[in-house]
């Protein structure tokens, strides 16, 4: 797969110097939960990002739950973690793929080419006795030049105008399960429902038992969505969508973009109507 990483890969490359990993577990219901896992075991060699400390700012009047962090502490970070733009970086989480998935996104969008996601997290990489360890690496700070990608994030003005029908060949995927999507159930944000003219793929389907289906498998998952379109995919909070944009460029789709405020920022500007 193009950016997705099996366990046996990694483990027959711990010891390279060029490879860099990333433990981005977290969980949303006890935010220091991922912390205190990651303090309690970890891939040998693995730095820690958290979710809401590293790789988003806080949350303000727009923008989401999640908002992109400050791209020059973000990348200091990166330095202090010893990784540069030559590095492999193996990411992963505990097989949702959706933290991992922020993580990789956000590389991808500073410029960085050589970013994976590991296939099952860490769930599968204990499930096969692979080593772990809770010792907390350190490496020479390195230098990281951002080249950014903004082609692959849609602010909220594209969203504005593909919800409106302005451009038929858009199409805008919520990633949310569908009782979210439906406006049956809201547990998180304030108002229930999603963007106008959204089709619904919720992300889980993308991933059987923790590992991510096949090319062929997330082709099928988007047949009715011609290749030719530019997709703009959104979740609650630009998290859980990650695992959909990499699903998608997984099965061939090229021109796809993250609206990273999603819901939770769509919703945040009275005027925005939902369905």
């Amino acid at each position: 797969m193009k950016f997705i990483l099996d366990k046996e890969w990694l483990y027959k490359n711990l010891q390279d110097s060029s490879v860099r990993i990333v433990d981005c577990r977290f969980s949303l219901a006890d935010p220091e939960k991922g912390r205190t896992e990651y303090l309690a075991g970890h891939l040998p060699g693995a730095v820690y990002f958290d979710l809401e400390k590293d790789l988003s700012s806080p949350a303000r009047d727009h923008g989401g739950r999640h908002p992109l962090p400050e791209l020059a502490e973000l990348v200091d970070k990166l330095e202090t973690a010893g990784i540069d733009n030559e590095k492999v970086i193996v990411v992963y989480d505990n097989g949702e793929g959706a933290f991992a998935g922020r993580f990789w996104w956000l590389l991808h969008y500073l410029g960085h080419e050589q970013v994976y996601v590991l296939d099952g997290g860490f769930k599968q990489w204990v499930e096969a006795n692979y080593p772990t360890t809770v010792v907390l690496p350190s490496f020479e700070k390195e230098k990281f030049n951002i080249q950014l990608k903004p082609e692959i994030m849609a602010d909220i003005e594209e969203v504005k105008e593909a919800a409106l029908g302005k451009n038929e060949n858009v199409v805008i995927i919520d990633s949310r399960e569908e009782k979210r999507y439906l406006g049956i159930e809201e547990p998180i944000d304030k108002k229930a429902g999603h963007i106008p003219g959204a089709i619904n793929k919720p992300w889980m389907a993308g991933l059987n038992n923790g590992s991510f289906k096949r090319e062929e498998e997330q082709k099928e998952r988007f047949s009715d969505v011609g290749e030719d379109k530019k997709i703009i995919v959104y979740c609650g909070s630009g998290v859980t969508a990650t695992p959909n944009f990499l699903a998608l460029r997984e099965a061939g789709y090229n021109n796809v973009k993250l609206y990273v405020g999603s819901f939770s920022d769509w919703i945040s500007y009275k005027e925005n109507k939902i369905e």
